[in-house]
């Protein structure tokens, strides 16, 4: 029996979404949208109400009173956080969302991030701050990067991802004194930056139960290969192809769970839908922010998935009500993706009123309206985000090409309208076999770099003079002038390892190139410090001392000691039965060098606009990334003793073994004409890269697109190198870093064809 007239809060995508579900529902009699859009207008059951404004509580009530409403459904955010939920309940009207005290998980970051702290919720490391003076100090005493959030609503402006330090007190000051977002800046949360892929999950509860929607991934970013400036969402897809069994009963039993536990100690029991943004991290999931509605562009997305004996207006009802638990909801086990279509110049300032042409999408798809308006019968935007297309389908491609082949065929237009032509890339990207990450090879990048971070404090605590006893460069200095050893250089160490190329060695039984590497990773580290290596040690450990695999080994590092000009002066081996298996073994190495203060690298003052970038050709894979290397040739199902398909006079396994150059001394005989130097392995060129440049410069790299102006040092430095038997490309110049990346590589196209080199898109290196 049609009994359920409903009132709906707003005028986005979401609600239209809203709108589209509940009126299938048989219960659903009537639904009045305040004040709903073009959509809405012409959807069943579905009236405008345009003469309330949604935050007119008095009247919304008087409203409901007046046309019998049996349940309140506020879109946004805003009322929820203002306190709607009270004016109905006092009336006596159901409404489907929190109270004004449980909308403080959005309302509030320093409540949210509280909260999570005092329930063991797992979060991004944080410190609030109402005084914008400590929270200049604050920033000043930290070294990792993050993230400003102004602890109010801002309209999803108010979080902020300073590059440097000043970007970071530029925004404070923004924030707190400027006050550019209001009384939202009056307090705000400094946290760090969590690194991984981002996910949103939407869970219904009625304070005790919970059911949760598929996992979803949004596209924040204006521009295809998530580049530009943020959105509020330009697409999105569910589930994601990360979406695991195990990491879905993670976040439940680590996250959701304890959430709304949490919620019911603070005597106030969240009844509605909770929007968790989610950073999917090495250390496992954690909660970027909560929202106590639901989200856009995921409502859009997750909908279509709940199957036609699923009534959401039932859902809803059960939550307000409290007996969730015994409420039907299914999930079908198909696909959806949603793309949305924006006004020229959005998320900047955008022209309204554009007519728009709306034509019956193709089954499977559906069309939602946000940004638009029936102006006497005639469809116009009237918003930055305009509309969106869905499409469901058996297989995620098959839902993504089924929404750009409606857009195709122009089932929405309006002139300059604009959409990414890549929602759904991240999940296309882990199918592909190129795009094999370390993580997918067992190597965690991001857990050593938070690994650094967490034992810096450690380290500083072992300062001394002519020591800063700070990590994270190539090497570690100790300046003896400083230490009562007038007019002494400064002493340069590193320390490395050869890595899992060593199970290469001993798969080949071909161990004397092994030990050249070992020595090419420390004092390639020593020599971009302007230093000059002079001595070596190595440690070798062993289950058992094999005579002719360590001496190889040693006669490796000998070889790899005179091509880098030092002495090998001493070293360790140890047998270890119980720690290492069989034949297999372990090398590291330290290399010792010294610098004059005068010769040190990088010299930042130096360093200007427009400054050449060189890059010096390796031999072959050098001695980072084997994991992942050999991952890739088990993949391809080959092995080390097949011809290399890059050079058939060598096997893949004699290939790989090729040492790491060693660039010692043609590096010396340019250091008096170079201003910095990076070493790139590790952390490739994104992450290396930067470490060279000081923090008003970027590295604009883009492979063999323009030639070195004659006269300029950097062409006698090119030869002089040349001359030494190095292979010198031009990739690139500094630029002044006002804002964005330290290191930007384009035309990377180019780069791939010439260099014969599998290199991918920015976006992608980074991901």
């Amino acid at each position: 029996m049609a009994d359920l007239r409903i009132l709906l809060i707003g005028n986005g995508g979401r609600e239209h979404a809203l709108a589209w579900k509940l009126s299938q529902s048989s219960r659903v009699e009537q639904i009045f949208a305040v004040p709903g859009n073009g959509g809405t207008a012409s959807s069943p059951k579905v009236t405008n109400v345009a003469s309330i404004k949604a935050d007119d509580f008095a009247s919304l009530v008087k409203f409901a009173q007046d046309n019998q409403i049996s349940l309140v459904v506020p879109g946004p955010e805003q009322p929820l956080v203002d306190g709607v939920e009270g004016w109905f309940k006092k009336a006596g009207i159901p409404v489907f969302g929190p109270s004004q005290e449980a909308a403080r998980l959005e309302g509030s970051k320093t409540y949210s991030k509280d909260f999570m702290k005092k329930y063991d919720i797992p979060t991004a490391a944080y410190e609030n701050f109402s005084d914008y003076n400590k929270a200049i100090a604050y920033v000043d005493s930290i070294s990792h990067d993050i993230v400003i959030k102004a602890t109010g609503l801002a309209a999803g402006k108010g979080v902020i991802l300073p590059q440097t330090k000043d970007e970071a007190k530029a925004a404070l000051k923004q924030i707190m004194v400027d006050k550019e977002f209001g009384d939202a800046g009056s307090e705000v949360v400094i946290e760090e930056l969590l690194i991984g892929d981002e996910l949103s999950v939407l869970t219904f509860s009625d304070g005790y139960a919970m059911r949760s929607l598929p996992l979803a991934q949004d596209h924040k970013r204006i521009f295809d290969g998530d580049l530009g400036p943020n959105t509020g969402g330009m697409g999105c897809y569910a589930p994601t192809n990360i979406a695991t069994k195990e990491l879905t009963e993670q976040i439940d039993r680590e996250i959701l769970e304890p959430t709304f536990a949490g919620m019911r100690r603070e005597q106030q029991p969240f009844r509605g839908v909770l929007f968790t943004g989610l950073m999917i991290t090495s250390a496992g999931p954690k909660v970027l922010e909560y929202n106590v509605r639901f989200g856009d562009p995921e409502t859009q997305t997750v909908l279509p998935l709940l199957s036609a004996e699923t009534d959401l207006a039932e859902v809803m009802l059960a939550c307000a009500n409290g007996y969730l638990d015994n409420c039907n909801l299914t999930i079908e086990n198909k696909f959806s993706a949603t793309v949305v279509l924006a006004s020229p110049g959005y998320p900047s300032s955008y022209p309204k009123g554009a007519e728009m042409s709306v034509q019956t999408p193709p089954e499977g798809c559906t069309i939602f309206h946000a940004g638009t308006t029936l102006d006497n019968n005639v469809l116009k935007t009237a918003g930055g985000r305009v509309i969106a297309i869905n499409a469901v389908g058996d297989s995620l491609r098959a839902a993504v090409d089924a929404a750009y082949a409606a857009l195709d065929a122009k089932v929405i237009d309006f002139e300059g309208a604009f959409y990414r032509k890549d929602i759904a890339h991240r999940a296309f990207r882990d199918t592909k076999q190129a795009s094999m990450t370390y993580a997918q090879a067992g190597v965690d990048i991001q857990a050593g770099n938070d690994f650094v971070d967490k034992i810096k404090k450690a380290v500083a605590s072992t300062k001394r003079a002519g020591a800063d006893a700070e990590i994270g460069g190539f090497g570690g200095e100790v300046d003896l002038s400083k230490c009562g050893y007038p007019e002494a250089p400064i002493i340069v160490g590193a320390i490395d390892g050869v890595g899992t190329k060593l199970m290469i060695a001993q798969a080949m039984n071909k161990h004397d190139t092994v030990g050249i590497d070992l020595v090419a990773m420390n004092v390639n580290d020593l020599v971009v410090q302007g230093a000059t290596p002079l001595m070596f040690l190595d440690y070798y450990g062993c289950s058992k001392l094999e005579l002719s695999t360590a001496a190889a080994f040693v006669e490796g590092v000998a070889t790899g000691c005179r091509q880098a000009g030092c002495a090998l002066v001493g070293g360790e081996t140890a047998e270890m039965p119980g720690m290492y298996q069989k034949d297999d073994y372990d090398a590291a190495g330290c290399a010792v060098g010294t610098v004059t203060n005068a010769g040190r690298l990088p010299r930042l003052d130096a360093m200007v606009e427009g400054d050449v970038l060189l890059g010096l050709g390796s031999a072959g894979v050098h001695s980072n990334g084997f994991s992942l290397v050999r991952r890739i040739v088990k993949s391809v199902g080959l092995s080390y003793s097949t011809p290399a398909p890059w050079d058939q006079s060598l096997s893949i396994g004699e290939s790989l073994l090729t040492p790491t150059r060693i660039y010692v001394k043609s590096l010396i005989s340019v250091f008096g004409q170079i201003k910095g130097l990076a070493h790139i392995t590790g952390g490739g060129l994104l992450e290396n890269v930067p470490r060279m440049l000081p923090e008003r410069l970027a590295a604009e790299i883009e492979f063999g697109s323009w030639e070195i102006p004659p006269g300029l040092q950097a062409e006698a430095v090119a030869q002089t190198l040349s001359a030494a038997g190095e292979k010198v490309f031009t990739i690139g110049r500094l630029a002044r870093r006002d804002q964005g990346e330290a290191c930007l590589i384009n035309n990377v196209d180019s780069w791939s064809s010439e260099a014969g080199l599998p290199v991918k898109r920015k976006a992608d290196l980074a991901s």
